[in-house]
């Protein structure tokens, strides 16, 4: 029987800001250990499943244009393999993302059991999820609904809640119901009562039953994602799902879609679903402060990450990116710190955060979307210094990247080669320039950057012009696709 785990990763955790931003989110970033949390995500069911009876299939992921060459790359580095990357046009929660994943796996295996993880968790004990799993499988394969829940440890008011009945033999919990998340009163007397867990939002079940279940609780859904599917295309690993069948799909979530018609108030026994305690060290960091809490502590109850010293302070959490950042007498207390953003808050309000974004949008602040160092699936560039008609960039392209074919309307650049070797084409003719060598791009004239080598190159550019934006771009040949 196949295993096909379905990874989701989508959303934009705009409670980590400023180091989760729209275009590079908290589900690429590593958080908690050496791995980003997509690839923690891929590792964590792999060919050597513990069961020698379940084949695991290379995973379905299912994310967004905006990430798709990232997320690839990220795959790559970590030696998983997708069966496809499945592009959504725009984000529609999770039942159409599953919905898609569904088609896709029924297309390519027979009828398989579908492991539906969001890439944005963090699981400090492998093990024990692989054991849960496992349970999962056998529930799963016998035709019920599985989803997982996390024994609470505090009266959390940030998650929503599955109430469960006794358990059955082999300790799998039947369904009751889905609670939304409580208020501090009543998460109080969740955690007294026993009877409830955190909802982990990941699901075990197959890939027929999901279909079925989706067209008769939302038949729109069912359609729109199917049409989608039908008119997608597939280019290189990505499937993209076609954009207007697609945008006439609701925005729903697994839980409203269908798992809340499965509680024991229903009397459809065809829809049986069951619940797996997972005490496998889980945390979503849906907020810096659950970063401080998963994390090692000092004598004083700090948490520091990256190059940071706490100096007399108690309680608080230091996350230096950048540079090395010192902190003397706080208690209770974030400091994050990018180039381009800092942030300092009290621990206890990091839900606020999602308000600090919201004026950034209102006011087109660019610290709300984008990093100073921007990836493209080329390899990335970071903006060193700008400033009236000039700007200074660190550009990195990864061994036998091209970058597209194009032209500037507003500014003019300049290339010094730092490190490998660079390949120019500038209008018709084409060179190589190697360390410390540079050439001159005029304003209007078409060029191409490519790494023909098999190290980085890394090279400086220096831009200059009335306008310096990145829609400053004509694009005439492109590698990856872009328009």
């Amino acid at each position: 029987m196949n295993l096909q785990p379905v990874i989701l990763c989508g959303g934009s955790g705009t409670r980590l800001w400023p180091l989760s931003r729209y275009q590079f989110p908290k589900q690429l970033l590593a958080l908690d250990g050496e791995h980003s949390m997509l690839q923690a995500t891929a590792l964590r069911i792999t060919t050597d499943f513990a069961d020698e009876h379940v084949q695991v299939l290379p995973p379905l992921v299912v994310t967004n244009e905006e990430y798709r060459f990232v997320s690839a790359e990220q795959l790559r580095q970590v030696g998983v393999k997708p069966d496809a990357l499945i592009l959504e046009p725009f984000g529609k929660n999770t039942a159409p993302a599953l919905t898609v994943a569904a088609l896709r796996a029924q297309s390519t295996s027979e009828d398989p059991v579908l492991l539906v993880m969001p890439a944005d968790h963090v699981m400090t004990e492998v093990g024990a999820f692989r054991e849960a799993v496992g349970l999962g499988f056998k529930h799963a394969q016998a035709g019920e609904f599985v989803t997982f829940g996390i024994t609470p440890s505090q009266p959390h008011t940030g998650y929503g809640y599955i109430r469960v009945a006794s358990a059955g033999g082999d300790g799998a919990f039947p369904l009751r119901a889905f609670v939304e998340k409580p208020d501090e009163a009543t998460a109080q007397r969740y955690l007294e009562s026993r009877e409830y867990l955190w909802n982990s939002g990941i699901f075990m079940m197959r890939a027929s039953r999901w279909l079925t279940a989706i067209a008769d609780a939302r038949p729109v859904i069912a359609g729109a994602c199917k049409a989608a599917c039908t008119r997608g295309v597939s280019d290189q690993d990505f499937l993209r799902l076609d954009r207007n069948a697609f945008s006439d799909c609701p925005s729903e979530s697994i839980d409203y879609a269908v798992m809340e018609g499965m509680g024991d108030q229903y009397a459809d026994k065809e829809a049986t679903a069951v619940v797996i305690p997972l005490d496998a060290g889980w945390s979503d960091i849906g907020a810096w402060s659950a970063l401080w809490e998963i994390g090692d502590k000092d004598a004083g109850g700090n948490v520091v990450k990256g190059d940071g010293r706490m100096y007399d302070s108690r309680n608080s959490l230091v996350f230096a990116s950048d540079r090395f950042v010192a902190c003397v007498g706080l208690e209770d207390t974030v400091v994050v710190d990018t180039p381009d953003a800092l942030l300092v808050a009290r621990r206890d309000r990091m839900e606020e955060v999602k308000n600090v974004v919201g004026w950034l949008k209102e006011h087109a602040r660019p610290e709300a979307e984008s990093h100073r160092k921007v990836y493209r699936p080329w390899g990335w560039y970071d903006t060193i210094d700008c400033g009236p008609r000039f700007q200074v960039k660190r550009i990195v392209v990864n061994p036998g990247a091209t970058l597209s074919l194009q032209m500037h309307h507003h500014r003019a650049e300049h290339w010094v080669v730092v490190t490998g070797t660079a390949q120019v084409t500038r209008a018709d003719e084409t060179f190589l320039l190697s360390e410390n060598q540079s050439t001159y791009i005029p304003l209007g004239l078409k060029h191409r950057l490519a790494n023909p080598g098999k190290v980085p190159l890394e090279i400086i550019e220096i831009q200059s012009g009335l306008y310096l934006g990145e829609d400053d771009i004509v694009r005439f040949e492109d590698t990856y696709g872009r328009t």
